[in-house]
């Protein structure tokens, strides 16, 4: 059964840094597409981030340059460094994983991942 537990949210100023965690169990941790996504209130859940079982990395373009996805095997688990948040960062961040589609591999859409965590909350004030 896999499980993922995201930690590290919390409240920043604009300008300030967070470091999200995701420890994943209960799969083979190596083979599978791990990624973030996030959802602000009234609107659809966005993917953020995905990391690749090869460790290559892609970002939506609203994050590039200030977010970074790392991959720890030894802990079995993700990272996601954010820099120089903003205000429209502020939402519920989630982690997610499964293994590569067939037809897409690795994704930022929502729909393509079955496993998620419950959620860590990220507020940026200004």
């Amino acid at each position: 059964q896999v499980q993922l537990m995201e930690s590290g949210g919390g409240s920043v100023q604009t300008g300030g840094s967070l470091r999200l965690s995701c420890a994943a169990s209960g799969y083979t941790f190596a083979y599978y597409c791990m990624g973030w996504f996030r959802q602000a209130p009234g609107k659809e859940r966005e993917g953020v981030a995905f990391i690749d079982s090869a460790g290559i990395s892609t970002y939506t373009d609203s994050v590039k340059g200030r977010f970074t996805i790392s991959k720890d095997y030894a802990k079995e688990a993700i990272d996601l460094q954010m820099n120089s948040l903003k205000p429209e960062d502020t939402a519920m961040y989630y982690c997610a994983a499964d293994l590569p589609s067939p037809w897409v591999g690795c994704s930022l859409r929502a729909n393509v991942y079955k496993n998620w965590g419950q959620g860590t909350q990220v507020t940026v004030s200004s």
